[in-house]
């Protein structure tokens, strides 16, 4: 793009069509991603990838590409990047166990920062060499490797007795559950706060090779490199640190890091100076990435876990594509030292400013499916969609522990919400102190029957808490109310 137009509002719209792809399609791919097999929907993106890198590849070599193209390429490109990455990130837990979640997303981001370690330095050799095109078409070519890769994976389907959401069903589920799980908005919080500000060095990184140091394609990969250096090194070290130091910890020190290096390379004026801030920017983007990333992942189940990770990716590319063109705008105005100097100031701001958003303190909640939640009985069939279905379980409690009982019941309205209730209520009998009654209202009868299947372990073990008060001889009862229309009525919830 610098070739094709220096104007700085344009070399940042490059990020921007990378970026804003996954702000507006992250929520559908991530609903896809959890209600048809991954692995096909995976090939499916890889190829329209390769389509989109070869056609452009095509393009650049007959001479063809224009700075429009190019963004409407990079944007192509990033479409496929923002139908993949959700789907991507929830196969992880897939093929490792809990409790080396960490070490496998670390362990990736050590492979993927060997390759752009290695990828840009080759890159910029041949840019220099022969022109952009043939790295377009190698880079098309690379997505035939990953499609083999997914060919002989053998997922084992994943077995319900209940029929598939719909998309736009799905993509409700998932918001209500971000809405009402405060591990995952705690991580959505810390993350905005950080990549709004760290986009800055990533956007006008391109202008600070040519601009302020003067140099060409060569030196921009090996800044490349650089970082890629550095965050294999940040991955290689980040277990050892989380053994150390809490997650919080280690997010806070890495921020710090970042905007160090940030103040560094506004001010350097040199490319060895550059070069040694950007491995330390690759080490502190490596740690915030993966230990957020891995906040997410331990903060999802199965059901929802691609749809959770889409808001992640949303977030990020949100931050990223905003950042992207905002500090285009200063460099523009004020010019690029000042850019970072501002956005190295604000990347620690933000550290004071959401530090009482604590992430990672729901590393060992276990989330894996508890099934002992008894199917509801009915002495008829309903029709699957009909609703809305009125929940009621009746507490016996001892009036003296109603305050203990209602503040243990929160705990449990979050259950209810984030798992489909689009209303919930605790009720108080004024004629009887000691019944108590809990009301959770549901869109249909099946998404009440897909409650029971998304009961975690965890919430087992609040269920056992919240029943802890229940002094009655019996179990509390429950009573299930279907509305009387024949017809699914949407509540629009």
């Amino acid at each position: 793009m610098t070739s094709l137009s220096p104007s700085p509002l344009m070399v940042a719209l490059v990020q921007a069509a990378t970026s804003a792809p996954m702000f507006l399609l992250a929520l559908p791919a991530g609903a896809f991603a959890d209600i048809i097999d991954r692995r096909r929907y995976l090939i499916a993106t890889q190829a329209w990838m390769l389509f989109s890198a070869g056609l452009l590849g095509i393009l650049t070599l007959k001479g063809l590409i224009t700075a429009p193209l190019l963004l409407a390429f990079t944007f192509s490109l990033g479409v496929g990047g923002a139908m993949m990455m959700p789907a991507w990130g929830a196969i992880t837990p897939e093929l490792v166990p809990r409790n080396e979640l960490q070490v496998a997303i670390g362990l990736n981001s050590i492979a993927m920062n060997a390759a752009r370690a290695i990828g840009p330095a080759i890159a910029g050799i041949i840019v220099a060499a022969s022109g952009p095109g043939i790295v377009f078409i190698l880079n098309a070519i690379s997505f035939l490797a990953i499609i083999v890769a997914l060919l002989k994976w053998k997922r084992p389907p994943i077995k319900s007795n209940l029929p598939n959401e719909r998309l736009f069903g799905a993509v409700r589920a998932g918001v209500r559950y971000v809405r009402h799980s405060p591990e995952l908005r705690a991580v959505l919080v810390r993350e905005m706060a950080f990549f709004i500000f760290g986009s800055a060095s990533w956007a006008l990184l391109p202008l600070i090779v040519r601009q302020e140091l003067k140099e060409g394609p060569g030196t921009y990969g090996l800044f490349l490199a650089c970082i890629g250096v550095g965050a294999t090194c940040g991955a290689v070290l980040l277990p050892r640190a989380h053994r150390r130091l809490s997650r919080d910890g280690i997010v806070a020190l890495a921020i710090l890091l970042y905007s160090a290096a940030m103040l560094t390379l506004a001010h350097s004026g040199s490319v060895l100076a550059a070069g040694v801030a950007m491995l330390f920017i690759g080490f502190s983007w490596m740690s915030v990435v993966s230990s957020l990333m891995t906040a997410a992942q331990t903060a999802l189940p199965a059901w929802v876990r691609a749809r959770g990770l889409a808001f992640f990716w949303v977030f990020f590319t949100g931050g990223m594509t905003a950042g992207s063109i905002l500090w285009g705008q200063v460099a523009s105005m004020f010019g690029i030292p000042a850019a970072l100097t501002f956005a190295a100031i604000g990347a620690l701001i933000g550290i004071a400013m959401t530090w009482r958003y604590r992430v990672g303190l729901h590393d060992v909640i276990d989330l894996s499916p508890s099934l002992d939640w008894p199917t509801p009985v009915s002495h008829e069939d309903h029709e699957m969609d009909r609703g809305p279905v009125m929940v009621l379980v009746e507490y016996q409690i001892d009036p003296e522990r109603k305050n203990e009982f209602v503040n243990k019941m929160q705990a449990m309205r979050i259950v209810r919400r984030r798992d489909g209730a689009f209303m919930w209520e605790l009720f108080d009998d004024i004629e009887d102190p000691g019944r108590m009654v809990e009301c959770f209202m549901v869109e249909s009868w099946l998404e009440h029957l897909r409650q029971h299947e998304r009961v975690t372990v965890a919430d087992r073990e609040i269920s056992k808490a919240v029943r802890a008060f229940h002094i009655g001889s019996e179990r509390p009862k429950v009573t299930h109310l279907l509305a009387a229309n024949k017809r699914y009525r949407s509540v629009g919830r």
